[in-house]
């Protein structure tokens, strides 16, 4: 995978953001920043108080908001409440094609009023991991698979989701995978959607139809890290906009309908020097020792790092034997039932597909994760395991099984807290843990169904 080109340079000076706003109409911008969960949050600033480089700030407990729209009270956050500085990267700055009018988006870091970067920002994260691999003189280049459902609006949680009615009057039953004709099915939204990414400079490769009823896959070009993180980030953030103006829902959860296929973000992974080679191939042609190495990382710190990968109760009913979904970091060449794939490729574009990471997963934390393990690798020249030719699911269950387990895996994990810090790994447990309390404290319908008439 060779270094991609770097981003059109976006307005960035008053003068040119102003001539910008004018020329579009452009009222507000969207100052938006993706918490641990990669929800948009951030605030609407006005157009020219933007373009002035207005100060904006927001509360340091935002990024770490539980999916509940609770905050955890464990003393990494202080009591005080303080605020932390939102700051702009104008090479995100872009329209929003989700407004009703004219608006602009643009990506905030998230700072401490001393100037750091925030330790609890998924994007501060990804930035100190992708620090220590410059200390190296390294780069590594990514490129996401994103699966989604569309589904029918639904009003009511405690009914299961339903495909929507397509053309020809019918919903689809699912298990057609690369259809052509299944991919045809609601053009509107699709029209919509694909005009949205050309406006979010979001680079979309190949499009397809998976297994599930009305799912989909859409492969993001590989590039810088933080750049491709944004890119997923907002692609997941127009796919929901845009769907529900279309009467549906753009669904990321892992398993979102019981009995058909989950939904994953498989990570594409290569590392390159100075020079923009890839380290993982050797001027012959050859895997480099380092690409082993960074196998072994994967395999040895991935387990550790499932909370990054796997980060909701629902994300564990994914994992399932036979269902291209891993159960252990086996890896492979060109074989799918292994948590690491190799794709065949010329050594030039030698990489590693990491295939545990879900939708439903932050992409800047995911990201992250991949990251972080495979440098870990590569630092202390861990030795992979042997390819494997053979089924993966014969192979035993190595993945944390629960969040509760990847929970305390992560908790435990020194290599967890010297990539992101102390205080991020402290923070995310204890959202984790609140969410996880909260969960269990939900009677469920098979609870109901079962229990009520039995016991």
């Amino acid at each position: 995978m060779p270094q991609s080109q770097p981003a059109t340079s976006r307005p960035n000076t008053p003068e040119q953001l102003r001539a910008f706003f004018q020329q579009h109409g452009v009222r507000d911008v969207e100052c938006l920043f993706a918490d641990i969960s990669g929800y948009p949050r951030g605030k609407l600033m006005p157009a020219d108080r933007f373009a002035d480089g207005a100060e904006l700030r927001i509360c340091q407990a935002i990024p770490m908001q539980a999916v509940t729209g609770e905050y955890s009270y464990n003393p990494v956050f202080p009591d005080s409440d303080p605020d932390v500085r939102m700051l702009p990267d104008y090479n995100t700055l872009t329209l929003a094609p989700w407004a009703s009018t004219a608006r602009a988006v643009a990506l905030h870091d998230c700072l401490e009023l001393n100037g750091e970067l925030c330790t609890f920002a998924p994007r501060s994260t990804l930035k100190r991991v992708l620090a220590q691999y410059m200390t190296l003189g390294l780069t590594p280049v990514v490129a996401p698979e994103i699966e989604f459902y569309l589904t029918a609006a639904n009003s009511d949680p405690a009914l299961a989701l339903a495909p929507p009615t397509v053309r020809g009057g019918r919903a689809e039953v699912g298990q057609s995978a690369f259809s052509l004709n299944m991919l045809n099915e609601l053009a509107p939204f699709w029209d919509e959607f694909r005009a949205a990414l050309v406006t979010l400079h979001i680079d979309a490769d190949t499009w397809i139809h998976e297994v599930g009823p009305t799912q989909y896959e859409i492969n993001l070009m590989h590039g810088n890290a933080v750049a491709v993180a944004d890119q997923a980030f907002l692609f997941k953030y127009a796919a929901r906009e845009i769907a529900l103006k279309h009467g549906l829902n753009a669904v990321f959860m892992a398993k979102p309908i019981a009995g058909s296929s989950g939904s994953s973000m498989h990570l594409h992974t290569s590392v390159v020097d100075a020079a923009g080679a890839n380290v993982f191939s050797l001027p012959d042609g050859s895997a480099s020792p380092l690409f082993g190495q960074f196998i072994a990382g994967l395999q040895t710190f991935g387990p550790e790092l499932m909370l990054m990968f796997a980060p909701n109760v629902n994300s564990y009913r994914r994992y399932v034997a036979g269902s291209q979904a891993p159960t252990n970091m086996a890896w492979g060449f060109d074989n799918r039932t292994t948590g690491l794939r190799v794709p065949a490729s010329a050594p030039v574009a030698r990489r590693v597909e990491n295939r545990v990471a879900g939708a439903d997963a932050n992409p800047y934390l995911a990201i992250a994760a991949t990251l972080a393990a495979g440098l870990a690798g590569l630092q202390q020249q861990l030795q992979a395991s042997e390819p494997l030719a053979s089924n993966g699911y014969d192979e035993a269950h190595g993945l944390p099984r629960s969040l509760d387990e990847a929970l305390q895996k992560m908790q435990q994990s020194a290599l967890a807290r010297q990539a992101f810090g102390d205080d991020f790994v402290t923070g995310y447990c204890a959202v984790k843990a609140l969410e996880h309390a909260h969960y269990q404290s939900e009677v469920s319908a098979w609870e109901r169904r079962y229990l009520l008439p039995q016991v």
